[in-house]
């Protein structure tokens, strides 16, 4: 058994426990995560590193409910998330998850503005609530000026910047972010990370980032580390 777990005071906001992934390919079983125990406090940054294929993006997917775990139990804010029916996880997963990811996954015929508000389509939310949230999001990325871009006007940066916008703009309880500086140069890639920081130290936004890049690592508040389906607070070799 291999299990991680903060110091902090507060509750753990994500509760994994005993957390195992089976891929099935065609008679083959491939185990991507065996006995996986983490525990992640409200407030913290986290960051998960880890060789190629060694199953941080497959946890990720876990923790966020786009995927099932073969075994164990995924909780996140008291929530039984693996034992939700589709439709009521679809529901919970828009109510309190944001997602990053490394190329953006904007949509280019939408602009900077309609591309944040999709999430709330998802709700119950007015127009004009609508709108207000989209504002205050851009505004805390600092894409005000940029609200009626198309992505194909923004730099990689900027585009990154509306794909947080994007996640934050629900006020999720929990922010996940997959390779989010991936794709982007030091300076564009520092900028975002700047982001990421602030949204946790002066928004309280609880944050799990997958990377394989120690710079980005440092920026959070504790690293821990995957590899072959365990995770350890040590990295490998």
């Amino acid at each position: 058994m291999s299990e991680t777990q903060s110091d902090g005071k507060a509750g753990p906001l994500v509760v994994v426990d005993g957390v195992e992934k089976v891929f099935h390919r065609g008679s083959e079983d491939i185990h991507v995560l065996r006995d996986l125990h983490l525990r992640v406090n409200a407030g913290e940054f986290l960051a998960l590193m880890g060789p190629s294929g060694s199953g941080k993006s497959t946890l990720l997917n876990l923790i966020g409910g786009l995927d099932r775990p073969s075994k164990g139990l995924v909780s996140i804010g008291g929530e039984n998330v693996d034992g939700l029916s589709d439709r009521r996880l679809a529901e919970w997963r828009a109510r309190h998850i944001g997602f990053v990811f490394q190329l953006y996954n904007l949509l280019p015929v939408l602009t900077a503005e309609r591309n944040v508000e999709l999430p709330l389509l998802l709700t119950h939310l007015s127009k004009e609530e609508r709108h207000r949230h989209v504002q205050t999001a851009l505004a805390m990325v600092g894409l005000s000026d940029r609200a009626r871009h198309f992505p194909r006007q923004l730099s990689g940066g900027e585009q990154q910047r509306v794909g947080i916008a994007r996640g934050i703009v629900t006020d999720p309880t929990l922010l996940l972010c997959d390779e989010p500086t991936g794709d982007l140069d030091r300076k564009a890639g520092d900028e975002v990370l700047d982001l990421l920081q602030a949204l946790n130290q002066s928004h309280g936004k609880t944050i799990i980032m997958v990377t394989h890049d120690p710079h980005a690592s440092r920026r959070a508040s504790r690293t821990v580390y995957l590899n072959k389906g365990q995770l350890s607070d040590q990295p490998v070799g």
